[in-house]
């Protein structure tokens, strides 16, 4: 009997003998450093069972993956009124572009490109202060992972980003002209970097993912998370600008709500269904991980898991 553990095991191996593989970002050094080898896999299941594979445990800097929890949080604290700040579109541009905010009037596309990302640090520290939303960040994610100490900020990885930043500053001091950025701009920024080094494993990002999968609530304590509602609205947008202007191809190719990183990592969520996390550092040409996205895709191959598919598999556990 075919079952997820040994589905997952199959895509590693074609995975580790592939010959393409992207290439590693570099204009983050720590990032430029990271072996183009690595691999890892990781599932959570609605039952909890728990499949890993390859580089599934090792830290990895999670990047704009980070964007779906800062969301989370502006969402939990704003409600609707956040969408007068940041539309809900896909872009159809690179991640980085400043282009349509001034035919815009400093209002993103949505809250996953870096100008919309900046919007809704800049609504956390308003609500929480520079320091103070940081400790948020992490009281949010902590509960969701068994492991809640190794869940980190890497500091290296913030300072760098930092003093590389520049395209970022003029995204935000450029949104400042329109009073869409309402704080001292280095703090927001600041806060904005710190998100972006935060540091997981496959399987820490897979358990943290179950929010999404469960409707909003943490499976580890039953205790709600966010609505429903919001829940289903982070999916939507996972859906249509989670990978920037390479999204509806990851669309099609997978199906499921995902969320890249230009670290290498990917967070997908089968609603109702399970938590993915996969990691591969070499991207492509759009900026998102190459074998993640080809190991996604198989795993939907195998399973079913296709939100646009009427009858998915489901998987034995063992």
């Amino acid at each position: 009997m075919t079952t997820l553990a040994s589905i997952i095991v199959s895509i590693a191996e074609e995975m580790r003998t592939a010959s393409e593989r992207g290439a590693v970002a570099n204009y983050i050094p720590p990032l430029a450093r990271v072996d183009l080898d690595r691999f890892g896999m990781a599932v959570v299941g609605m039952d909890g069972a728990t499949h890993t594979v390859g580089d599934a445990e090792v830290p990895f800097s999670v990047q704009s993956v980070s964007k779906v929890f800062s969301l989370s949080m502006a969402l939990n604290t704003m409600g609707e009124e956040l969408w007068g700040r940041v539309r809900q579109e896909p872009s159809g541009s690179a991640f980085n572009s400043i282009v349509q905010l001034e035919n815009e009037h400093g209002i993103p596309r949505n809250p996953f490109i870096n100008a919309g990302a900046i919007v809704i640090a800049d609504i956390l520290v308003s609500r929480y202060g520079r320091e103070n939303a940081q400790t948020r960040l992490l009281e949010f994610l902590r509960p969701l992972v068994s492991d809640p100490a190794s869940i980190d900020i890497d500091t290296d990885v913030a300072r760098q980003e930092r003093a590389t930043g520049f395209r970022n500053m003029a995204l935000a001091n450029y949104m400042r002209t329109f009073g869409n950025i309402r704080n001292v701009v280095e703090d927001t920024l600041d806060f904005y970097f710190y998100q972006c080094a935060l540091t997981m494993s496959c399987h820490q990002l897979a358990q943290v993912g179950t929010y999404l999968m469960t409707g909003g609530r943490n499976p580890l304590t039953g205790e709600r998370v966010m609505s429903e509602r919001n829940a289903q609205t982070i999916l939507a947008l996972m859906m249509m600008c989670g990978h920037y202007d390479g999204s509806g191809a990851f669309a099609i190719r997978v199906g499921l709500p995902g969320k890249s990183g230009v670290g290498g990592g990917i967070l997908a969520v089968a609603p109702g269904v399970a938590s993915i996390a996969v990691w591969s550092p070499g991207l492509n040409a759009k900026g998102n991980s190459l074998l993640g996205t080809r190991a996604l895709e198989r795993l939907v191959q195998h399973t079913g898991w296709s939100v646009f598919r009427a009858n998915p598999w489901v998987a034995n556990p063992t």
